[in-house]
């Protein structure tokens, strides 16, 4: 055999051979993930929504470009991301991309949904903050117009799989419907700030003054403990506050009561659900804390209205942060041991 035809064979076999590994860079552990479903233009230097207060006072100083994601994320120097997911049903989608992304590991992450709502003035007050002891979703359900209900039924709305309203029905395929949020975490993120001094003003003192059979819309901003209820719709009113009640009452077996009113925390939870199945992510580091920047209706005498009471966004957003940063500070000092083991209450 000649040695041209040696030298052929030779660059066949090398062109034919696997080409070496790439190293791949190893994806960044992250501590805690904070979750903002938005923010009102830029995410420092004007006014603020939901996410400006970590960026700028946290601080989250580097931008990450997440693909399937709107807004650039925000990371910190010791290990915490920071991500608005868009209001809504753009939620579900913003939390897949997150936990797609191959740059950073979850697995160990605790997960921070901390945004305004609104509360149900039997639960608390404009400007307060509850850690969620459930999340329960209220998407999936069949919807009868009001004025064509059946006989005796107290509104239109019902479950999946149910006959009416009265009935838990289900949603399998659709939502996991109620998830409880791990007992001791919660208690030890309630316990931790319960004390926190939030915001007042005559602005929220207004608003509280429409209640006089509700004690609880009564009292100053506060931190309290109850169930939030997720909807990709923005509903309002007494009667609808109404059935909220009777909806979280139903969907968590009477373990919980509604408290706060949103659109992202069940996309948020159902997300997280299905990525716990594969490893990704640790269901249990789940905390949902929500800040009333309304209420779910305006009280006796007061015209209905679909908007943020005076003053609410501004204090929602600020209780946000003051409830929820001493949080993500205790779990990123303690890593050493909340990397392994959840934080509990003693």
């Amino acid at each position: 055999m000649g040695v041209h035809v040696l030298r052929l064979f030779a660059i066949i076999a090398c062109l034919l051979a696997p080409l070496p590994a790439l190293a791949q860079p190893k994806p960044i552990p992250i501590k805690v993930v904070v979750i903002t479903a938005f923010e009102i233009g830029a995410d420092t230097g004007d006014m603020a929504g939901e996410f400006q207060h970590w960026v700028e006072r946290y601080p989250l100083t580097e931008t990450v470009k997440i693909p399937g994601i709107e807004r650039p994320a925000r990371l910190s120097k010791d290990g915490v991301l920071g991500i608005t997911t868009g209001m809504f049903g753009r939620a579900r989608g913003s939390m897949a991309a997150l936990l797609l992304d191959p740059r950073f590991d979850f697995s160990k992450a605790y997960f921070l949904m901390a945004g305004i709502a609104g509360v149900d003035p039997a639960a608390g007050s404009i400007g307060s903050a509850s850690w969620s002891d459930y999340v329960v979703d209220a998407d999936p359900l069949y919807e009868i117009d009001e004025r064509e209900k059946m006989p005796g039924w107290m509104y239109g709305l019902y479950a999946f799989h149910s006959t009416g309203p009265d009935q838990k029905g289900n949603a399998e395929g659709a939502s996991g419907m109620a998830w409880r949020l791990d007992p001791g975490l919660t208690t030890w993120a309630y316990l931790l700030t319960r004390n926190t001094s939030l915001p007042d003003n005559p602005k929220l003192a207004a608003e509280r003054a429409g209640f006089t059979s509700e004690g609880a819309a009564q009292k100053p901003p506060h931190v309290f403990r109850d169930a939030s209820l997720g909807t990709v719709r923005f509903w309002h009113g007494k009667e609808r506050t109404r059935w909220a009640r009777n909806w979280v009452r139903m969907q968590t077996d009477g373990q919980s009561s509604f408290a706060m009113s949103d659109g992202e925390d069940q996309a948020v939870m159902d997300t997280l659900a299905l990525y716990a199945k594969e490893g990704r992510v640790d269901l249990r580091r789940a905390l949902i804390l929500r800040t009333a920047s309304n209420y779910t209706w305006p009280g006796e005498g007061k015209p209905m209205r679909v908007e943020f009471a005076p003053g609410g966004l501004e204090a929602g957003v600020e209780a946000a942060y003051r409830v929820g940063s001493p949080v993500v500070k205790a779990l990123v000092a303690g890593w050493a041991t909340y990397e392994t083991t959840l934080p509990q209450a003693k």
